[in-house]
């Protein structure tokens, strides 16, 4: 017993050591997941901005290529004249780049004022006409560089100014006047930006974040909206944003100041040549034009921001619940391990422990074997001699050899029943039985020892109980062994009862049987295992009574295997009672047996 209890303090002493260095484990994964979040979170960050990066990119370059490709070469205007020149290049154009813009106009200096000539986009002819009053603050501006003038704030954010210059030698390029292109906001929110988004935001086809574009200004005017719900607007909850046409914002934004040329923007050919037809010049750049130099439009008002998040909420919470996630996989996976273990540690205890019941049963049966055998055997050696000439002793001698005969009947018949239980085959064909006569046949079954112990019985049988739906024998057999128990256990009470009642209703109607003794009653700590195999109490042992410690174990499984239920109640030096519940039988099944009985 030292044994087994020091073996089992190493087994668990091993599982806590386990669950401490599991402890540690989980305290250096969630330091390890914390980083790797950290890590995620800045790599997320970083590609969200290079493919905004490149949404800037892709959507800056569309919109300069398609103003560049309006502008026509100088030698056209020179050999056709400009509305000739602006309707071939416009005829040319229209094929591919119609759609971009709803508006566009020509800004032409003539005699110290800015004339201003619509382009009709049907029939490609510049007309002259007057300045629209929304775009007021562009000419302001436009006049005011004619001058060196510092050009005024406006707020036109939705048009580009694509100026045309020729060179003249000795003097370098001049901007001769400015194409108007007024972007036409319909196609940029339907067509151009979720085309761009779905290009570099789409992951598996899906796009993952909310997007909006704002203009520069203030207030700040909403131009694109992913979500037009009011409370999906970002704001300030913004996971990365990137400004739009703020290499074309403002006046003079993009350009070169005097005595310079533009800067390279990346467009490629030769600088136009030069306008011999005269008439009034634009601003002068002085110097050598550069030799790979295209003009690229300028956004006349403050440029746009675009903004995205995250539909989770914001790359934070996306990295937020991967984090979750992670931490909660690997703690289940450490609990899931130390749960293992600990099972397989009480496994391993309880199959022990069951190794420990079988060799005691071994023990215990073969104790039992042994006496009645050794008192067989010693009467029918003395019947050999002169004892068998005397008929007062072969009488006892003969009745000694049925009682101990008997004895080896039942230990044999209650090894073949807990054999028949373990296989299943607790019970056979069930048929409707008589409570009444069910107790009173299993008394009568016990009324040996029942003489023998010196005890009053009491019977309560309560009148015009329904039959239950029973295996005959087998019930009975169950019931003989609690009757047993109590006559056995409860010695010192002088008293055992029993009783059946009717309970239930409707449906679940079922007889209870209870068996009680008034003895020295179950340890708490032992009335969970009662009825397990090979399981035999303290006092038991103690006091040496005979038993295999299958009894209680039979029963159960008898009585489970009629569909009914056994719980014992027990307050030691007081009473113990077993309680069985048996179901009834269909009343048409019953009708028969009641009458019969």
């Amino acid at each position: 017993m030292d044994r087994n209890r020091l073996h089992g303090w190493w087994s668990w002493a091993s599982v806590s050591l386990l669950v401490l260095l599991c402890g540690v484990v989980a305290v250096l994964q969630y330091r390890w997941i914390g980083e790797i979040s950290g890590a995620e979170r800045q790599r997320l960050q970083g590609q969200l901005q290079t493919r905004l990066a490149s949404v800037r990119r892709d959507f800056s370059n569309d919109i300069s290529e398609a103003c560049a490709a309006m502008v026509p070469d100088a030698t056209l205007i020179e050999r056709s004249g400009r509305e000739s020149a602006y309707a071939v290049q416009y005829a040319r154009w229209k094929l591919t780049h119609a759609a971009m813009f709803r508006r566009i106009a020509l800004a032409v200096p003539q005699g110290g004022a800015l004339a201003f000539y619509y382009l009709d986009l049907r029939s490609g002819r510049l007309s002259h006409a007057d300045w629209p009053a929304e775009w007021n603050s562009i000419r302001e501006g436009l006049a005011a560089r004619l001058t060196g003038a510092a050009a005024p704030p406006t707020e036109a954010h939705t048009v580009l100014e694509m100026p045309r210059f020729d060179a003249t030698p000795g003097n370098g390029l001049q901007e001769r006047e400015w194409l108007l292109f007024d972007l036409d906001l319909g196609y940029v929110r339907q067509t151009m930006i979720p085309e761009l988004l779905g290009r570099y935001l789409a992951d598996s086809g899906k796009v993952d974040f909310d997007a909006e574009i704002v203009s520069g200004q203030a207030p700040a005017e909403l131009i694109y909206p992913s979500a037009p719900a009011a409370n999906r607007r970002i704001g300030e909850t913004a996971d990365a944003s990137v400004t739009l046409l703020d290499g074309m914002g403002g006046p003079g934004g993009g350009r070169g100041g005097p005595g310079g040329p533009p800067p390279d923007n990346g467009f490629r050919g030769a600088p136009p040549s030069p306008d011999s037809r005269g008439g009034d010049s634009g601003r002068e750049f002085r110097g050598s034009p550069p030799a790979r130099f295209t003009p690229r439009p300028v956004l006349s008002g403050p440029g746009w921001s675009l903004l995205v998040r995250h539909k989770a909420g914001s790359l934070e919470a996306l990295v937020e619940q991967a984090r979750v996630r992670n931490l909660a996989i690997s703690g289940g996976l450490l609990l899931l391990i130390v749960a293992t273990v600990a099972m397989l540690v009480r496994f391993s205890r309880q199959a022990q422990r069951l190794a420990e019941l079988q060799m005691s049963f071994v023990a215990g049966v073969s104790h039992e074997l042994r006496t009645p055998l050794t008192v067989i055997r010693t009467a029918a050696f003395n019947l050999r001699g002169k004892l068998a000439q005397q008929p007062s002793q072969v009488e006892r001698y003969g009745t000694l050899i049925q009682e101990e005969s008997e004895k080896l009947t039942g230990l044999v018949e209650q090894v073949l029943d807990f054999a028949k239980a373990e296989a299943g085959a607790a019970i056979r064909r069930r048929e409707p039985v008589p409570v009444a006569e069910l107790i009173e046949q299993s008394l009568q079954s016990s009324r040996a020892l029942t003489e023998k112990a010196g005890v009053v019985l009491e019977k309560q049988i309560a009148p015009s109980l329904p039959c239950i739906l029973a295996d005959e024998i087998a019930l009975r057999h169950a019931l003989q062994n609690l009757i047993d128990n109590a006559l056995k256990y409860g010695a010192g009470g002088n008293w055992v009862g029993i009783s059946a009642c009717a309970v239930g209703d409707g449906a679940t109607q079922a007889v209870e049987i209870t068996v009680a003794d008034r003895g020295r009653g179950i340890p708490r700590d032992e009335q969970k295992h009662i009825f397990d195999p090979f399981f035999r109490g303290r006092s038991a042992v103690k006091d040496q009574i005979h038993g295999t410690g299958l009894g209680l174990d039979i029963v159960k499984k008898t009585v489970e295997a009629h569909g009914g239920s056994i719980r014992v109640r027990s307050t030691p030096g007081k009473i113990t009672e077993f309680t069985v519940r048996i179901p009834t039988a269909p009343a048409a099944d019953a009708a028969p047996s009641a009458k019969g009985s």
